[in-house]
């Protein structure tokens, strides 16, 4: 693994963090979660039963269960709103060194993040400016970090006249306008994106996600909690709403992140209904897995060009781009961040479904999955709301909740009514785990029972104060 925790605070270290994070450690560690798995040359075949010995590893007890929470923000310059470059970006990276005692992380002589103390802050294709916090035990801890990281950013910005915005997708600027940050991998995806699906660029370079990383204690744990998180993933979407605009006008969509995600590429992205199926276990997802085409191999310091190519011939030592090279388990693990569905599986469970948006709402994320899925009771009650839908209205949710949000129409009331429920079994898990952390959930509790999201007033605001301009957004809810 390229970034330790033993690493001296001056080393330059060589990574390149992924569109969907990277190689986990057993802590849910983001400098791992960032970092590319770098692998020895194998002799002989792969198991398909290592595999699954790798994701069953990630099984821990309770006591040793952690929260990790990663949320991304747009760059942009306050003369013109226009998109941060990538110089003005490693300017900000640079002064976290100096300033604050990052320690960098480098590609092929390029700054591309800066990590420390289990933290990393790295940049997604377009530039949009992530922080990965620390595997903590509690949402004060996750809170304390957010609010820490967005005081050295804002400090930073105020000198270059720059700012973060917190929103789903870009209000403003089309893919042409916004600047790539020069790191491999985003080479290969960039030239492949467009022939798989109609919006993966769109998801490259104008969205911004909020997520969180959680643990589970056996297979059985495991089964569970991915199934809430995938049938509640929109339920999510629906109160994070934060991305109504593109290209300066509403795109018909509350949130218009939730909406690019529906058509990026059918192979990797989705609700992945065998976890639904009774069988459903680790080798269920290895399953899975391995038959996602591939994008890269990647090998000293490089990416090589593996794009469609199959995992199955990789294993038999057959893949064209490696021909009689086996992969590795720091190949398998890169492979597993190349797959992008709405819950997704590693040595830990990411709920991916989330707007980013305001701070409030950055810690509201963890605040709802930790009270659903972190307390027997809570966990319970969650499987039971969810037990008897079915695919059909799972995938309608999907895709309709990206439009309407609370409004959308689901059985005999609306996804309004399920969010109500959802927050309230939240906040009842929070209250049991005894932390104090209820507050957290306010936020939402409020958009639960008023059914205005953040996309809502953002619309409200367009059509009057702001005299249908999206430019005054950015002053506004500028971090």
């Amino acid at each position: 693994m390229a970034l330790a925790s033993g690493v001296g605070r001056r080393q330059h270290v060589s990574a390149s963090p992924s569109r969907s994070r990277g190689v986990p450690s057993p802590r849910l560690s983001p400098v791992h979660a960032n970092a590319p798995a770098v692998a020895e040359r194998r002799t002989e075949p792969l198991l398909k039963q290592e595999l699954v010995d790798y994701l069953k590893s990630g099984c821990r007890p309770r006591s040793a269960w952690r929260i990790g929470t990663e949320h991304e923000k747009l760059g942009f310059n306050l003369a013109d709103n226009s998109r941060m470059n990538y110089d003005q970006i490693a300017q900000v990276l640079r002064k976290l060194e100096a300033r604050f005692g990052w320690e960098p992380i480098m590609e092929e002589g390029r700054i591309i993040g800066v990590q420390l103390d289990g933290q990393s802050v790295t940049l997604e294709p377009g530039g949009q400016f992530e922080l990965s916090g620390a595997p903590v035990e509690t949402i004060h801890k996750t809170c304390a970090e957010v609010n820490s990281h967005l005081y050295q950013v804002k400090a930073i910005c105020e000198e270059l006249q720059t700012g973060f915005l917190g929103v789903g997708f870009d209000p403003k600027w089309a893919i042409s306008d916004v600047p790539m940050m020069p790191k491999g991998r985003y080479k290969l995806m960039k030239s492949y994106m467009p022939t798989v699906g109609s919006m993966g660029l769109d998801m490259m370079f104008r969205t911004c996600t909020v997520q969180v990383n959680l643990d589970f204690e056996s297979e059985q744990d495991m089964v569970e909690k991915f199934r809430i998180g995938l049938a509640l993933q929109p339920i999510a979407n629906a109160l994070f709403a934060s991305s109504p605009f593109k290209e300066g006008k509403p795109t018909g969509y509350l949130s218009t992140r939730g909406h690019v995600w529906t058509d990026v590429d059918a192979s990797r992205t989705g609700n992945l209904p065998f976890v639904f199926e009774k069988d459903m276990c680790f080798e269920s997802y290895v399953d899975y897995a391995m038959a996602v085409p591939m994008y890269f191999v990647y090998r000293n310091g490089q990416y090589i060009n593996a794009l469609g190519m199959s995992w199955k011939d990789f294993m038999a030592g057959k893949l064209p781009a490696l021909p009689g090279e086996y992969p590795t388990i720091a190949d398998w693990a890169n492979h597993l961040t190349t797959i992008f569905p709405e819950v997704r599986l590693k040595k830990f469970l990411e709920m991916r479904g989330a707007d980013g948006g305001p701070w409030r709402m950055l810690c509201a994320l963890p605040a709802l999955w930790v009270g659903l899925i972190y307390d027997p009771e809570a966990q319970r009650q969650a499987l039971a709301l969810i037990e008897d839908w079915t695919p059909a209205e799972r995938d309608y949710l999907r895709t309709e909740v990206t439009r309407f949000g609370l409004r959308t129409p689901f059985r005999a009331g609306t996804v309004q009514d399920v969010a109500k429920q959802v927050v309230s079994i939240a906040h009842g898990g929070l209250e049991r785990r005894g932390y104090d952390e209820t507050s957290f959930l306010k936020r939402l509790e409020v958009i639960a029972e008023t059914g205005l999201t953040q996309a809502d007033h953002l619309l409200e605001l367009y059509e009057t104060k702001w005299q249908r301009s999206v430019d005054p957004l950015y002053k506004e809810f500028m971090y």
